[in-house]
């Protein structure tokens, strides 16, 4: 495959009409000063406003989404416009000029132009999402900036803030220049980007930063617009999410898809109501096709200009094409910040789930379960992990898949989720929930039931039968991840429940006066067990023998000095060979589940028979367990994101690749755009890095069940 290389640290065309820098020069920037960051277009140091962030996050939407390359943009390019009415003419800059591919920065060869504004203080509510025509001031200016037959090329215009998105064509007619509203641009021809044609229009694979912003859009806009409660706009906003990924697998290859809309059918009744009509339609076959998900009661009842526009910021992408991580995280964070529980529900960090994911290392032919799965972050986690391995076997890691490859790792990711991937939660929304996000990554409903896992194999709901017998306790799972919930104002004091815990943690725990040694209490029993406790056992019996255990625990059970506490240790230690340890600061939980608590990720593998006896007998052999303290995970306790530092201060500069595989004039090329950006302080990735190494030195203890026949069961 030919290789061609972009240099994202040199000038890219400046703004005085010149030809952009040569490639392949060395970058330019090293460190980066307090308040300063590197520019996505030209790479130089540049100082961080509330606009510029703005800049930058459509900057490389430009690139990654509509296939513009990095060369054919400029920053505040200067153009001549006039006063209208007069002949007296005045300069204005575009925030960002596109001009023709390969083709000198000037205004004769201008074709797009976008406007950049800071984004909007939101505080707690919800920003309302803005009509074009509320918006006649702002779009008078991009029609100012892409002039009238002064200059001819220029048609594409493009007005945000980060929060609306406003889309102008130019017209040109006899009496000169009109704009009409758009839904959107054009992807680009004949240059670079992740993008893919799916159906019977040129769908793009989804920048990971700019699908975030499209679903949040799309809830605000039903929450704002719409009246609706933040709830209710969250079901309508999945339903539509759900019809669209079904859509483009019922249709692929035919040209037939319905979750589509044209450039202009959004701005008047008739279009809106076309885009209805079919929308409702394709919904209630989707309805009649999982059954087992929506109820005939289900129904959309947004209105016909609300489901329009949401249409219009899904209906671009291609999300069968669009990594699997991309899709998950704009989907986490939407249904993180809609259904959080007041059961002790503290949805994972992403950097610690990711981190238990890679330590674990499931395999295509392992067995994953999540006990509490909450919105599905191990499950989600798991697939992008086994994309990722897919890559590295295929030898094109750090590559978007071909289209040969995108229908291969689909059906893979498909029969995995089907067959070996598991998740349930007593929370039927969170259940629901999370089946649709396995529906968008996998394309199939997967495996989540719904069920209290503490009482299975008891218990009156749903789930509880289906699991039994696909992930009956003790047979099937081989990694379980979990992030249970925690509290002892939660408690569990239901004695049918208790029951199946009296034979391990469920006891009165004391220490003997002589000895000191903890010891069962014959007279006394419990009557409540805060949930983590319970769940550390259950976990354990879960899994088969030489199975694998990742659970997040307050940091009291592995140090405090109580009785109670040593017991469910000396449990652990007595059932399971301790792999890891990693503690985590406080920041991890604060910024993105608002818990003010210090945890610990644990990882275990359940012992055999055999090796339970050796720990009784006391004759197990010593052996080494990997330990780990993070001190920083990429940010502060408000969310702001933390960079390594020089000694005098300055934030320390990488230059990193961004790898493209794109056709360009019928022939496919990678192209590589090197660029700097700050190394983000974080040591959850070193973490796990460090564990690899240590697994290479030091094999995972116990009975390898994967490779001997030999259980000891």
């Amino acid at each position: 495959m030919e290789e061609l290389t972009l240099d994202l640290d040199t000038p890219q065309g400046p703004e005085d009409g010149t030809e952009p820098a040569a490639e392949g020069s060395e970058p330019k920037v090293a460190a980066l000063e307090e308040g300063y960051i590197v520019d996505y277009i030209t790479g130089k140091a540049i100082k961080e406003t509330p606009k510029e962030k703005t800049r930058q996050r459509i900057a490389r939407a430009l690139v990654h989404e509509y296939g513009i390359d990095p060369h054919d943009m400029a920053r505040d390019f200067s153009l001549t416009v006039s006063e209208e009415g007069a002949t007296r003419k005045r300069t204005k800059k575009a925030d960002i000029a596109i001009f023709e591919s390969g083709m000198p920065h000037a205004a004769a060869n201008l074709q797009r132009v976008v406007i950049c504004k800071p984004e909007p203080k939101r505080g707690k509510s919800v920003i309302k999402i803005r009509e074009p025509e509320q918006a006649e001031k702002d779009l008078a200016e991009l029609d100012e900036l892409m002039g009238n037959d002064d200059r001819p090329n220029c048609v594409d215009g493009m007005w945000t803030d980060g929060v609306d998105f406003f889309f102008r064509k130019k017209i040109l007619g006899d009496f000169g220049a009109h704009f009409q509203d758009r839904s959107d641009w054009q992807v680009a021809e004949g240059t670079i980007g992740s993008r893919t044609v799916a159906s019977h229009q040129r769908l793009r694979r989804a920048e990971p930063e700019r699908l975030k912003i499209a679903f949040r859009r799309c809830h605000n806009y039903i929450h704002g617009n719409e009246g609706m409660p933040k709830d209710a706009a969250f079901w309508q906003f999945l339903y539509l999410l759900f019809a669209k990924t079904y859509d483009e697998r019922v249709s692929r290859g035919t040209g037939q898809g319905r979750f589509r809309i044209g450039f202009q059918e959004m701005f008047d009744d008739k279009g809106r109501t076309a885009i209805s009509e079919r929308v409702k339609s394709l919904f209630e076959e989707v309805k009649r096709e999982y059954s087992n998900v929506f109820k005939p009661t289900d129904e959309i009842t947004l209105s016909d200009r609300a489901l329009a526009f949401i249409v219009s910021e899904l209906a671009p992408y291609d999300l069968g094409g669009t990594d699997v991580d991309a899709k998950g995280i704009a989907y986490q964070e939407l249904v993180g910040t809609n259904l959080r529980g007041d059961r002790g529900q503290y949805f994972t960090p992403r950097g610690a789930v990711n981190l238990m994911v890679e330590m674990l290392d499931p395999q295509a032919d392992e067995t994953v379960f999540d006990p509490t799965c909450g919105t599905g972050g191990f499950l989600q986690a798991t697939l992008n992990h086994l994309h990722h391995s897919w890559q590295k076997q295929d030898g094109t890691y750090g590559f978007p898949d071909d289209e040969e490859q995108r229908g291969r790792y689909r059906e893979k990711l498909k029969e995995y989720a089907e067959k070996h991937l598991f998740g349930s939660d007593f929370d039927p929304f969170l259940v629901r929930a999370t089946t649709m996000n396995i529906m968008t990554l996998a394309e199939t409903t997967g495996n989540v039931f719904h069920m209290d896992s503490l009482a299975f194999p008891r218990g009156h709901l749903p789930g509880v039968a289906p699991a039994a017998e696909k992930i009956p306790l003790g047979e099937t799972v081989d990694i379980l991840l979990t992030n249970p919930p925690f509290g002892a104002d939660i408690p569990i004091s239901d004695e049918s429940v208790l029951g199946s815990f009296r034979e391990g943690i469920a006891k009165s725990w004391g220490r003997n006066k002589v000895t000191g040694e903890v010891e069962e209490s014959l007279t006394s029993r419990p009557s409540s067990m805060a949930p983590e406790q319970l769940f550390i056992q259950r976990a354990i019996e879960w899994v088969k023998p030489g199975g694998r255990i990742g659970i997040v625990l307050p940091n009291g059970i592995l140090s405090n000095p109580g009785p109670t506490d040593e017991a469910i240790r000396r449990y652990i230690l007595r059932n399971c060979w301790v792999l890891a340890s990693v503690e985590l600061p406080v920041e991890t939980f604060i910024v993105d589940a608002n818990v003010n608590i210090l945890t610990t990720l644990l990882f275990l593998k359940r012992k055999t028979k055999r090796e339970i006896q050796n720990f009784d007998l006391k004759t197990e052999k010593p052996y080494p367990v990997f330990m780990a303290v993070a001190e920083k995970v990429g940010f502060d306790r408000r969310g702001n994101e933390l960079y390594k530092r020089e000694p005098n201060g300055d934030i320390i500069v990488e230059t990193t690749v961004d790898n493209e595989r794109v056709t360009i004039r019928g022939k496919e090329v990678t192209r590589s755009i090197k660029r700097s950006k700050p190394v983000v302080d974080n040591d959850l990735p070193v973490i796990a890095e460090k564990y690899r190494e240590f697994r290479a030195k030091y094999p995972t203890p116990g009975a390898d069940l994967r490779q001997s026949a030999e259980a000891g069961a």
